[in-house]
């Protein structure tokens, strides 16, 4: 157990300190377009009470907060004590007052039934080992017509950098096997249409989502900062050694150097679905 009182085996994978912090701040900015056209496809707007799933540390959730202005409602969920506690401060600091919190396993969901107009998720359900039971909590909580927006990988390993490096594609593939190790699944894209319908969603609309980084964009950051903060851990849980790891490091700095490199970022899908 953990000083907050969670058990450290169901806190995010990732980590939740503040390098993470940092980084999942840095994220949010790097995909807010693709997230606010995924929020405005499920039609959210203002005086929704909206249920953001898998908050973390609320980048995401205050954007909601002024999307939906003071007649509306954000209820942020998460499972990590660390971050709500973040969440809380920020909420403070800033004297927001639509943004409630609530520590709570995504996957055992228990809000009245209709409670909420929309709920969104981003790189979530790939982290949980029963993403049905999100799907399912999520659609029950839905008023009639209410949407649920899904952002998630649909197959990771498809992460493409050029020129090709085979100490870059080992990292790769030791990450998405870190996902399914820890009980997740880092092609749950493929699913999620499947699963909606199994949980009474009409599949609304499914929107391919990749893009382009090249050196010196902020988007070539967007991995560069995941794997700094994630190499030890994939050492540590012995997918790739030490040498490995540097050798990532030697070839992305390299690679970052080079005008003509770019990466496709992994295939993700932008998933809709409606309560009817």
């Amino acid at each position: 157990m953990s000083e907050t009182g969670v058990n450290d085996e169901h806190e995010y994978i990732l980590g939740t300190h503040g390098e993470e912090l940092r980084r999942l701040g840095f994220q949010h900015q790097v995909w807010a377009e693709q997230t606010s056209r995924a929020w405005s496809d499920a039609g959210f707007g203002p005086g929704d009470r909206l249920l953001d799933v898998g908050c973390g540390p609320g980048y995401a959730a205050f954007d909601l907060a002024n999307l939906v202005g003071a007649a509306g409602e954000v209820l942020a969920i998460d499972v990590s004590q660390r971050f709500l506690d973040h969440l809380h401060a920020q909420i403070r600091a800033r004297e927001i007052s639509n943004i409630r919190c609530a520590l709570t396993d995504v996957e055992r969901l228990e809000l009245p039934t209709g409670s909420v107009d929309g709920a969104f998720a981003r790189w979530v359900l790939c982290f949980t080992p029963d993403p049905e039971a999100v799907i399912a909590g999520v659609a029950h909580a839905l008023r009639p017509g209410g949407c649920f927006a899904v952002l998630d990988y649909c197959h990771y390993e498809a992460f493409t950098v050029a020129p090709r490096s085979q100490a870059i594609d080992r990292v790769i593939r030791a990450t998405a096997e870190s996902f399914r190790i820890r009980g997740g699944n880092p092609d749950i894209g493929r699913e999620l249409p499947t699963l909606m319908a199994r949980c009474g969603l009409e599949v609304q609309e499914i929107r391919p989502v990749v893009r382009v980084g090249r050196p010196g964009t902020a988007l070539w950051r967007w991995p560069e900062s995941f794997f700094a903060n994630y190499l030890p851990t994939l050492v540590e849980m012995q997918l790739i050694t030490d040498a490995e790891a540097s050798a990532f490091q030697a070839q992305w700095k390299t690679h970052s150097e080079e005008a003509a490199a770019f990466f496709l970022t992994p295939p993700m899908v932008q998933v809709v679905g409606v309560k009817r």
